[in-house]
């Protein structure tokens, strides 16, 4: 029983054999860590192309390709859904900067501009609370001519450490 206890990924995740620092245990490359977990995301990887450009200490930066023929509602232009997607995936990205297994528990997006066909638009997050079983994220989406798209605040719930990520780095 205990064989295939220590078989099975901590939290779902799948091992690593990146380098750890061997006094702490922690991933020496955090960025690249964090990464490695979400190759495996086929939401964000395999069926939205969401693309991971920047993590650091409590925030991030994901980047979709506006696809008019995948992106566009009715109307001919990009649809809510896929933005509030684009901010969601960035979440869990900001929580495993910090060291933290994360689900959202309530989320809310503003919508300031529309968003042009066929280009690169961007969610950048930060967390603002990292308390014990919660955590606050606020994001601001951005186009290529860095005209704000959007905001997001969302409520995080921690449900587990991700093993080799500190709090801190």
């Amino acid at each position: 029983m205990n064989e295939l206890k220590q078989a099975q990924p901590h939290n779902g995740f799948p091992p690593s054999n990146l380098p750890r620092d061997p006094e702490t245990g922690y991933f020496l490359d955090i960025p690249a860590r964090i990464r490695e977990i979400y190759t495996h995301n086929c939401f964000m990887s395999d069926f939205f192309h969401i693309h991971i450009d920047e993590i650091y200490c409590g925030g991030a930066q994901v980047s979709l390709h506006i696809e008019h023929d995948k992106h566009a509602n009715h109307r001919n232009v990009v649809h809510g859904g896929v933005l509030t997607a684009l901010a969601d995936s960035v979440l869990g990205v900001t929580g495993a900067s910090v060291g933290e297994a994360v689900v959202t528990a309530s989320f809310s997006m503003d919508f300031i501009s529309n968003v042009s066909m066929d280009g690169i638009v961007r969610m950048i997050s930060n967390v603002k609370h990292h308390g014990r079983s919660t955590m606050v994220i606020v994001g601001e989406m951005y186009d290529e001519k860095d005209r704000l798209l959007a905001t997001m605040l969302a409520s995080m719930v921690n449900v587990d450490k991700i093993d080799g990520i500190p709090r801190k780095w």
